[in-house]
């Protein structure tokens, strides 16, 4: 089976001879082919998007209102279709496959609401007789590439608001798992989109950087690696493009004396290990200040040898807590960082390298990896790993903690765990992050919010979803009117001067 794109709402096989694999993580196994665009199918892919931009952008907003509704609605009906696909090409399990739904369609009903955030301002006589007001107006063709880990969710951290906002979209999903994405595309047909509105591209980086130099695309939405991050960034806004560029991450959680241990152990156990830890909000870094460490190691532990890993697709009868990673060269890259966080002296508490999995022993298997007295010098520190791998570093303050995750060059998301509110405010306003969490692990915020991070972690000056992608997906429009009544015609000639203001 060959996986293709969609261009003016039918597949499009392309003209490439080139694929690639697409595997299931649960058992090795080849599930299909995906096409990967030559050049020639990426122009193809884009002006179809050109095609149908103008005139979905003349759409009224409550035509385009409608079919987001009826979009949420389709979605909301047939979503466990959808994680049947994100568990079967991603390996995550069926209850966080739809958790990432659920995530995605917040983005939904945010812009199902859209026409409140697209209303300009009006000032009438400004000057005598001269009225101003403001409009936003769509953009045209926007790119969204988006990576491996949530093929559902991060496309829908952008398209719907780009939709609802009037623009045409193509989305290059992760040629890793891009099903999904031909799934989205079809719903979006069934709810009223016109053809051509919503677009899928296929492919590796011919795909990507044909969307970054072409003329027709206006604007570049991106979530992955911090060096893919900046390469996009730059070579987007080389081509004259608006940029929003998510990078990588190496989130910290910091807990204080005071904390609720049990509940500071149950939050590492969830954002360390929940989706195999593939997730650019995941805490990979545990700041205890001491005396806290050795207990709370000792209850993460605890915890973390009671996760069943296994093949998410199993049903619910038989869910387990977290599946495999994506690839088999994934698997093996993090492994890899657990050797090097036992070479490095760091103790390791529990080795995910011997999980036994409730799955095909040929499945991307790799278990929950707890390390202990991690120093800010080791890669498994510095690096981020992407995978079940969560250190912990041992500081003597909480002064300390703060000038630890302030000197990280991410400024994703961290969290604090304290029963202190003061030290929780102090935290909110010295730390150097994006997004903060109190007693809160992953602090991804509501859509109505917008998500992004601080320093390596956002190339660009927006944020996702929320007003600044409202924004992001618009441009502003000043029009200065004056209407002269012919009774009333002033008499004179010419005025070179700078006009004012009276």
């Amino acid at each position: 089976m060959t996986i293709s794109h969609w261009a003016a709402g039918v597949s499009y096989a392309g003209t490439s001879d080139r694929t690639a694999d697409v595997t299931n993580p649960a058992t090795g196994q080849v599930s299909g082919q995906v096409a990967l665009a030559s050049r020639a199918d990426a122009d193809h892919v884009i002006a179809a998007a050109k095609a149908a931009a103008k005139a979905w952008g003349e759409t009224s907003l409550a035509r385009r209102t409608q079919v987001m509704f009826a979009f949420r609605e389709l979605l909301n009906s047939r979503k466990g279709e959808l994680a049947e696909l994100i568990t079967a090409e991603h390996g995550k399990v069926h209850s966080d496959a739809l958790g990432e739904i659920a995530r995605g369609q917040e983005v939904v009903e945010f812009a199902c609401g859209i026409s409140h955030l697209l209303k300009g301002g009006h000032s009438p006589s400004a000057s005598t007789g001269v009225d101003v007001h403001s409009t936003r107006q769509p953009l045209g063709v926007v790119g969204i590439i988006s990576p491996f880990n949530f093929p559902a969710m991060v496309p829908m951290w952008f398209f719907p608001v780009a939709i609802a906002a009037g623009n045409a979209v193509v989305l290059k999903p992760s040629e890793k798992d891009p099903s999904a994405s031909l799934w989205l595309a079809a719903l979006w047909q069934e709810a009223g989109l016109p053809d051509g509105v919503f677009n899928v591209l296929q492919g590796d980086k011919v795909a990507v950087d044909a969307l970054l130099e072409s003329p027709d695309v206006a604007a570049i939405s991106f979530v992955g690696s911090t060096p893919i991050a900046e390469y996009v960034y730059e070579q987007a806004s080389r081509n004259g493009k608006r940029v929003q560029a998510l990078g990588g991450a190496k989130n910290h959680m910091v807990v204080l004396p005071d904390a609720d241990l049990d509940l500071a152990a149950d939050a590492a156990v969830n954002a360390g290990y929940g989706s195999a830890g593939e997730r650019c909000m995941a805490i990979s870094v545990l700041v205890a200040v001491e005396p806290v460490a050795d207990e709370l190691v000792a209850r993460i532990a605890d915890r973390t040898r009671t996760l069943v890993i296994g093949d998410g697709s199993k049903g619910v009868e038989h869910e387990s807590d977290m599946g495999p990673l994506v690839t088999r060269a994934h698997r093996d890259k993090v492994a890899s960082y657990v050797d090097s966080g036992q070479a490095a002296g760091a103790k390791l508490v529990v080795d995910g390298r011997e999980v036994r999995a409730a799955g095909e022993a040929d499945g991307f298997w790799l278990g929950p990896t707890l390390f202990d007295h991690v120093t800010p010098d080791m890669a498994i520190y510095t690096d981020e790993i992407f995978g079940p791998v969560l250190s912990v570093v041992r500081v003597a303050s909480y002064d300390e903690a703060v000038a630890l995750v302030n000197s990280n060059h991410y400024g994703n998301g961290t969290a604090i765990f304290t029963n202190d509110g003061g030290a929780a405010r102090r935290y909110e306003n010295e730390v150097e992050v994006g997004m903060i969490g109190v007693n809160v692990p992953i602090p991804v915020p509501v859509a109505y919010y917008s998500f992004g991070g601080w320093k390596r972690s956002l190339f660009g000056d927006t944020h996702a979803h929320g007003s600044e992608g409202v924004h992001f997906f618009t441009r502003g429009k000043v029009v200065t009117t004056r209407w002269i009544d012919p009774a009333n015609r002033p008499q004179g000639g010419l005025e070179l001067g700078f006009p004012q203001n009276d």
